[in-house]
């Protein structure tokens, strides 16, 4: 599918804003500094395979030739908007770790 240039920047500031919020979350509430971004492969997984997560351990062969092929025919701007979050998820852990070296107790 293609995007007009407007979608595309405002799905890579969204993609930036959701997974920064999630991961600062998901840091804070875990005590954890770098969850999100660990995390962050598997949740690119779902978003762009089209098989059932629990395929992955019952037909591994096919199921992974199938991601393979899912992730070789992502487009350019899809890229982008996935590279956007990603580098939300490190923000985050960029934030949490910046805030407890500051002193700040987080639960």
């Amino acid at each position: 599918m293609d995007l007009l240039l407007p979608q595309v920047i405002i799905s890579m500031l969204l993609f930036m804003v959701l997974f920064f919020g999630i991961g600062f979350l998901f840091n804070m509430l875990l005590r954890a500094t770098w969850f999100m971004a660990i995390l962050y492969p598997v949740v690119v997984v779902l978003i762009v395979d089209k098989i059932r997560f629990f395929e992955y351990f019952t037909k591994p062969g096919s199921s992974f030739r199938l991601l393979g092929h899912d992730l070789m025919n992502l487009s350019p701007s899809d890229i982008t908007i996935l590279t956007c979050g990603f580098i939300g998820a490190l923000l985050a852990g960029a934030a949490i770790k910046m805030l407890r070296v500051r002193g700040y107790q987080m639960f």
